[in-house]
């Protein structure tokens, strides 16, 4: 598969948010506004990026030549975790304003299906430690372009009258539905209509 179709399938085809539905929790959270929508979608680009080519090396390094592929969860889970809390400490000295726009959520990025989902997927499909590292980075910025839809979206919909019943949640609930069916438009035809795989 090249580059191009990988970035295709995970920010389009096959979008965590909005097809898979993994990550809902952050997704809803912290889309209330555009600034922490982008600092999140940042924070997990990056995170999916570095652990999908870290996990990668841990895996193929480490647990197959030792026959320790069934501990790869568990190894996976505390790579990740590490990470988060580096993204964490370096938030917190760089933007005080955006690590508290974030609150929670940031160590949240541990629990996030997103950055471990895309590590598993990455040995099953065998990708290289490159291509690895370009699914993780997909997968961040299909998350990014996702939030920072919805972001926009809830903005305008606070200025819109809408009935006391859908405000909030609801109606980011039935949007996030929208969205999802919208990305359902997007499947495997494209990459074979652009000749990529």
């Amino acid at each position: 598969m090249t580059y191009i179709a990988i970035f295709l399938t995970y920010v389009f085809i096959n979008n965590f948010i909005l097809v898979q539905f993994m990550g809902i929790c952050p997704f809803i959270g912290v889309s209330k506004n555009s600034e922490s929508a982008i600092g999140m979608g940042l924070a997990v680009t990056f995170v999916t990026g570095v652990t999908s080519a870290i996990c990668w090396l841990v895996y193929y390094g480490i647990l197959q030549p030792l026959h320790l592929e069934y501990l790869e969860t568990v190894t996976f889970i505390l790579v990740i975790a590490s990470l988060v809390q580096l993204v964490e400490m370096v938030i917190r000295k760089i933007s005080p304003s955006l690590y508290k726009a974030l609150g929670i959520f940031l160590p949240l990025i541990t629990t996030n299906c997103i950055v471990l989902g895309i590590a598993l997927i990455n040995i099953t499909n065998n990708y290289n430690l490159l291509e690895s590292f370009a699914a993780g980075v997909a997968s961040g910025l299909g998350f990014t372009l996702a939030i920072i839809l919805m972001s926009n979206i809830r903005e305008k919909l606070d200025l819109t009258p809408v009935r006391k019943s859908f405000r909030g949640v609801p109606i980011a609930f039935i949007t996030a539905g929208l969205m999802a069916l919208a990305f359902m438009a997007f499947d495997k035809s494209l990459l074979s209509n652009l000749h990529l795989v």
